[in-house]
């Protein structure tokens, strides 16, 4: 019998956040992309678009500002996506990070959370 591997399920990296629908809103997510719940998003200036936590970028998108709730696929277009957006804890070890990201990037997407009132446990 073979071994099965779960991924991150729909809002597990919430610790806790604020009654009702306050934490969260409905954005556009970038098309392009397959990303887990827990991914870190940034925000395209230009477009208004969320899209993976991009240190290096210059569009925006370099500043976390939300957290994917739950996984989305953009590889055929943008796609509406929950992302807890403020009032909230996270379970930081549960956080997705983007690959390559260093200490520093993880540090400064973190500081960038808890500007928004997203702080990480």
């Amino acid at each position: 019998m073979g071994v099965k591997t779960e991924g991150m399920h729909r809002g597990e990296f919430l610790v806790s956040e604020a009654n009702g629908s306050r934490s969260r809103e409905t954005v556009t997510i970038a098309s392009g992309q397959v990303l887990e719940a827990g991914a870190v998003l940034g925000k395209v200036t230009a477009s208004g678009e969320y899209t993976a936590y991009a240190p290096g970028a210059t569009d925006g998108s370099e500043a976390a500002a939300a957290v994917l709730y739950d996984a989305v696929d953009t590889g055929e277009g943008t796609k509406e996506a929950v992302v807890v957006a403020r009032d909230a804890e996270v379970n930081a070890t549960e956080l997705v990070w983007p690959s390559g990201a260093t200490q520093t990037h993880i540090d400064n997407g973190t500081a960038n959370l808890a500007a928004n009132g997203i702080i990480a446990r």
